[in-house]
């Protein structure tokens, strides 16, 4: 099954077109092939009534076919079948003459095979990802639907965490959209740089994307321990000329470093790089932090990209054996990331806004080019992973009761 069917086929009860059958059975590359998106996942299907969330498969359930105790191990061990819902339970009678009643349903969450174990992650927290490249058409929603509709918004958090990156579009030309869409989430992520903040050209700029510079694909904020995990802009006003939004996906391209040069890999995935940032804004602030580029969790998976050569701090806290090594991973990662075949490029119009993974895309910028009376603005916020996934699972679990 592909990764996009993992993700649909939760919240879909029956397809709502041929098109969408269709396209689920024809996707069956889960995480490693880059690409355009499948037809009815991408802008006109996303945006009108056919999205992911609009219906639900009908959901079959557990019934016990045998169990048997195993003393010597304080064990049991059943085998299930697939059956219409029933009343069917387990009732064990302890020593002491107590009975305990299970549903099998509950029991074979619980189970501890490593398929059920696998299953119940993927439920919970949805590590599946689509990777792309420079072929992505990137997810597109409309923002009005998204704050109103419980079936749009899932669909978009959805996409969120598969894909990495949804566009909404039609939000209103004035500041205070992005916290508005926090909202229909839970709240947004307070950093030294405001709850909300505006990309503007800005005197004296305490950052580098509040000039009219060209913006190196980079990671938000490394310089904290813990990074927001994903970011919000919407385009109030853009550019005369120039301004382009650039991403990649850094999963994706971590892979083919590992495939490429697993030695540069290794190296970005186990020497902790220095990440610092001081001055003014909220309030006064002296970050620091000590990352490794590419995160790993035990089993090996990419789950965060750290980068940002802004903030990078010129002190490089390693051996001197192992200088070199990590300048030279450091630049065959960045490499990759630079490949014409793996950057999406796109330009915001005002009512435009991009939601996308901080701790997997890089983003960037191109220069521009601004006039008084049409300067570039900007307004973006942050959000963590933990308020994006609780109402995800939120809205998933009431769009399955309603339909």
């Amino acid at each position: 099954m592909s990764t996009f069917s993992r993700f649909a086929l939760p919240v879909l009860q029956r397809s709502t077109s041929a098109m969408a059958c269709q396209a689920l059975r024809a996707c069956r590359r889960p995480a490693k092939a880059a690409g355009p998106l499948p037809s009815w996942l991408t802008s006109a299907q996303l945006r009108g009534h056919q999205t992911l969330g609009s219906a639900s498969l009908p959901l079959a359930r557990h019934s016990v076919r045998h169990v048997r105790a195993l003393d010597e191990d304080r064990l049991m061990e059943g085998s299930m079948s697939w059956r219409s819902p029933n009343d069917n339970k387990v009732s064990i009678v302890w020593p002491d003459q107590h009975t305990s009643v299970f549903d099998a349903e509950w029991l074979k969450k619980r189970c501890f095979s490593t398929a059920a174990r696998q299953a119940m992650r993927e439920e919970l927290f949805l590590n599946e990802r689509y990777y792309w490249d420079s072929k992505l058409r990137i997810p597109t929603a409309d923002y009005q639907e998204v704050l109103h509709d419980d079936k749009a918004a899932l669909a978009w958090l959805l996409a969120l965490r598969r894909v990495g990156i949804v566009y909404l579009k039609g939000a209103p030309v004035e500041q205070g959209q992005v916290a508005r869409l926090a909202q229909r989430i839970g709240y947004l992520r307070l950093t030294f740089y405001g709850h909300t903040w505006q990309v503007q050209d800005k005197y004296m700029a305490n950052n580098v994307a509040y000039t009219s510079g060209r913006l190196s694909l980079h990671t938000d904020y490394p310089a904290l321990h813990f990074a927001p995990g994903v970011q919000f802009l919407h385009c109030i006003n853009q550019a005369v000329e120039g301004g382009e939004s650039e991403v990649v996906d850094g999963f994706h391209m971590a892979e083919q470093l590992r495939r490429e040069d697993p030695e540069a890999f290794r190296i970005l995935s186990s020497l902790h790089v220095d990440f610092t940032d001081t001055g003014m804004d909220y309030c006064d602030f002296m970050l620091q932090s000590k990352k490794c580029i590419i995160d790993l969790d035990g089993e090996g998976r990419v789950v965060r990209i750290n980068y940002n050569n802004a903030t990078r701090d010129s002190v490089l806290d390693l051996p001197l054996h192992q200088v070199q090594p990590f300048y030279r991973a450091l630049k065959a990662y960045v490499d990759i990331m630079n490949r014409a075949e793996n950057v999406v490029t796109y330009r915001m119009e005002p009512g435009d806004i991009v939601t996308f993974d901080n701790w997997r895309l890089l983003h960037g910028r191109r220069s521009y080019i601004s006039r008084p009376d049409m300067l570039r603005h900007l307004e973006g916020a942050y959000l963590d992973w933990d308020e994006v996934m609780s109402r995800l699972r939120i809205l998933r679990s009431s769009v399955n009761e309603d339909v």
